[in-house]
């Protein structure tokens, strides 16, 4: 892949400015793919359990999120195409919302204690009829990816990090999750899904704001 295919204008004003073309377009040369190479990005990605994912709204405004779940969250389906579910959250689907409106997403998986990384761009969809949807117990959408770009990143800055657990939310094989804590909130009890309506109740009581903050600040969800 050619520097030019890779770089806008911008940036390589900004390489310009700083003296950094020649080694900008070495990078983009020796690492830059528009697939995945099934030998080398593939077994990373597919060993993650969490990986990062940005997107952009209609109005031009990024956010990005974290996304967990079991390990092989993400699926290689072939070297152009990467799916991944969207499980139960708090009713905002600002990523699946982007998604569905502008397609443009990012996707970064990282190896804390290696520590290791893997970038990449692609053009998605969003679906809750997806044929792969089974394949992720639990997931109410699943997201398809096409990718356009896929890089190793230089992991030098990356602080290493002890991995202390799985986190319990994960959806089982039945895709069943502990009801969390944040749906006991006293001022969202009126706005909940109708299936959540006076679980509350069942799952150890209406909490206050405090005191879900409370429960985080020692470990809980």
């Amino acid at each position: 892949m050619s520097s030019s295919d890779f770089y806008t204008p911008s940036q390589q004003a900004m390489q310009e400015r700083f003296d950094s073309v020649p080694l900008a377009e070495s990078v983009a040369a020796a690492i830059m793919a528009d697939q995945i190479d099934m030998d080398m990005h593939a077994p990373f990605i597919t060993s993650r359990d969490f990986f990062f994912l940005s997107s952009v709204n209609e109005r031009g405004e990024p956010t990005v999120s974290y996304k967990g779940g079991p390990v092989g969250l993400v699926s290689v389906l072939d070297p152009s195409t990467l799916i991944f579910p969207n499980y139960d959250g708090n009713g905002m689907f600002l990523s699946m919302g982007n998604i569905d409106a502008t397609a443009k997403i990012g996707m970064l998986f990282i190896d804390f204690e290696t520590p290791n990384r893997i970038r990449v761009q692609a053009t998605a969809t969003v679906s809750d009829n997806d044929p792969e949807l089974d394949r992720y117990p639990g997931a109410t959408l699943i997201v398809r990816a096409h990718v356009d770009k896929v890089y190793l990143n230089c992991a030098r800055l990356i602080h290493k990090h002890e991995r202390v657990e799985t986190s319990p939310y994960v959806p089982d094989d039945d895709g069943n999750t502990p009801y969390p804590d944040w749906k006991r909130i006293d001022f969202v009890q009126e706005s909940l899904r109708p299936a959540d309506q006076g679980r509350a109740d069942d799952e150890g009581g209406v909490i206050t704001m405090q005191d879900y903050g409370a429960a985080l600040a020692e470990g809980r969800s």
